[in-house]
């Protein structure tokens, strides 16, 4: 099958369905759902609980698959894909950021971000090469032989950014990347996004705090599992 989207469209949804058994009870989360990302657009995801953002974030993010219609990315069928295939597609394609950070508290930050391409059998000295250019783009290279706990949450969080962007993906997928930050730090950490953005990397930001989406280019909103508005601002 061929994609049915251009070069600068990195992600394509058509007619997203996603229904879960709630013990005998079908609930609709996604309601066919129809969305397209160009490469180097900076998104925001919004909606209350229960809207349908979680599972649209992890439809997006290969963790999860569809019940009914089709979900390209970066050329790829992927919701047809095999559960060993998506897996694959996640590794190469999606850099994750959460709000928890995910590090590993007796390994130094340039350690952490190195993390994926251990797993990928990458060589140490490439791995050190690929993890300082990383580290460098989210202004942290004074801190690379620091661990998790020398680090202020904003550090932290920038740690596990540069960790998402060690594969070069071609989204980075943050999920309330500032929840568990203060003001002051979550300003910092929506400058690197916006930084990252001008640099070309496609950045898509599930939230549900305002201030926080009107840093993204775009915004959309989920309500009852379908996108009741689409905005996009000029930065």
């Amino acid at each position: 099958m061929i994609a049915p989207t251009g070069a600068d469209c990195v992600i394509m949804t058509r007619g997203l369905r996603r229904d879960y058994d709630m013990g005998g009870e079908i609930v609709h989360a996604l309601r066919g759902v129809d969305l397209a990302v160009e490469r180097n657009e900076y998104l925001a995801i919004m909606g209350p609980s229960g809207s349908g953002k979680s599972t649209l974030m992890n439809l997006i993010g290969c963790l999860d698959t569809p019940t009914g219609g089709e979900y390209w990315l970066n050329g790829s069928l992927v919701s047809d894909m095999s559960d060993d295939a998506l897996a694959q597609v996640r590794n190469r394609e999606i850099g994750f950021v959460f709000q928890t950070f995910n590090l590993l508290p007796r390994a130094t930050a340039l350690q952490n971000v190195e993390l994926p391409l251990v797993y990928a059998g990458v060589s140490a000295a490439e791995r050190r090469s690929r993890a300082t250019r990383v580290l460098e783009r989210v202004q942290l290279a004074d801190r690379m032989g620091h661990r998790p706990p020398e680090l202020s949450g904003g550090q932290r969080q920038r740690v596990a950014i540069a960790r998402a962007l060690i594969n070069d993906p071609a989204i980075l997928l943050a999920d309330e990347p500032t929840g568990n930050l203060d003001s002051t730090t979550s300003g910092e950490i929506m400058r690197v996004f916006a930084e990252l953005a001008a640099g070309g990397q496609t950045v898509i930001l599930v939230t549900h705090e305002p201030d926080i989406a009107a840093h993204a280019a775009r915004t959309i909103v989920l309500h009852d599992g379908a996108i009741v508005q689409d905005t996009r601002v000029g930065h």
